[in-house]
């Protein structure tokens, strides 16, 4: 429905990834409130602030944000893609410092239950995207919809936003168990947000690794810690990104020392994603022809 001669596409784009890898991560959240879109979205921009060619997918497809908090109103959204009423190209939006966004349909019923062969379609469609890019950041929806399993594990990296909630660690475990247990994944990236302080932030951290230890055989990483700025909501209702908008505060500084940590990352190119554009697009990977998603 979204792509022809995968094939003949799929030979030169594998071409394409092995001369110039992308970064994939998926930014991810056991419930939702947590922040995990803001983080997404400033991650993007700091990304893309210094000097990277960033693309960022909105993946929650029922109740998408990340126009609304950059304050984009976009014609098209995946919705129209797919209902095959335009191509992905077509959908493709500019932020500031030359952020490409992919926005995403919220209030279709539809768009929150597509089946795995809609969600391979509609993933197979990014072969046909012409942009170099550097760093592809997926924001998939909160909890353990098909969506989120679908989308993270065609990904390299998972990042799993926190913040100080009983609720929230509880749910990001489960994330985190799902993930490991079944589609296995066995690294995650932790970032704690909205802490007040360093100290608190890392604590959130090691919470989180005192239970992934005892009961799951994963690696945690801390990634960082965001702290509560009240220059964050301001830039909320702005619909501006906080490292646009006030570069120099606290957050901003925060999410700009995370995109550098992130940056550093080797790409690694043994992912456990099978989806074809993840693996003849974006990741170095070879002798995998056979594990195409459905049409």
């Amino acid at each position: 429905m979204l792509m022809n001669n995968q094939s003949d596409q799929a030979a030169g784009l594998r071409r394409i990834a092995a001369s110039h890898p992308i970064r994939v991560m998926a930014v991810a959240s056991g419930k939702g409130g947590v922040g995990k879109t803001n983080v997404s979205v400033n991650l993007a921009m700091a990304l893309s602030a210094a000097g990277k060619e960033v693309m960022l997918l909105d993946a929650d497809l029922g109740l998408a944000n990340v126009d609304v908090l950059l304050g984009l109103q976009p014609r098209y959204n995946l919705s129209h893609v797919i209902e095959g009423e335009c191509a992905l190209e077509d959908i493709i939006i500019k932020g500031h410092a030359g952020l490409k966004i992919i926005p995403a349909s919220s209030g279709i019923s539809k768009m929150a239950r597509l089946s795995e062969a809609e969600y391979g379609g509609l993933i197979n469609a990014f072969s046909d995207i012409a942009h170099s890019l550097d760093v592809l950041i997926v924001d998939v929806a909160a909890g353990l919809a098909e969506g989120v399993t679908t989308f993270t594990r065609a990904c390299q990296e998972i990042i799993v936003v926190v913040c100080d909630e009983p609720a929230s660690i509880t749910d990001a475990y489960a994330l985190i168990k799902v993930l490991s247990n079944e589609h296995g994944h066995h690294r995650f990236r932790v970032l704690a947000n909205m802490a007040q302080t360093q100290r608190e932030g890392r604590a959130l951290y090691e919470k989180l690794l005192r239970v992934t230890g005892r009961f799951l055989d994963v690696s945690l990483d801390y990634l960082g810690t965001i702290p509560y700025d009240e220059y964050l909501k301001k830039a909320v209702q702005k619909q501006r990104a906080v490292v646009d908008a006030y570069p120099g505060c606290r957050a901003a500084k925060a999410f700009k020392k995370v995109a550098e940590t992130a940056d550093k990352w080797p790409i690694d190119g043994d992912v456990g994603g099978h989806l074809q554009f993840f693996f003849d697009r974006l990741v170095q990977r070879r002798g995998s022809a056979g594990m195409g998603a459905p049409a």
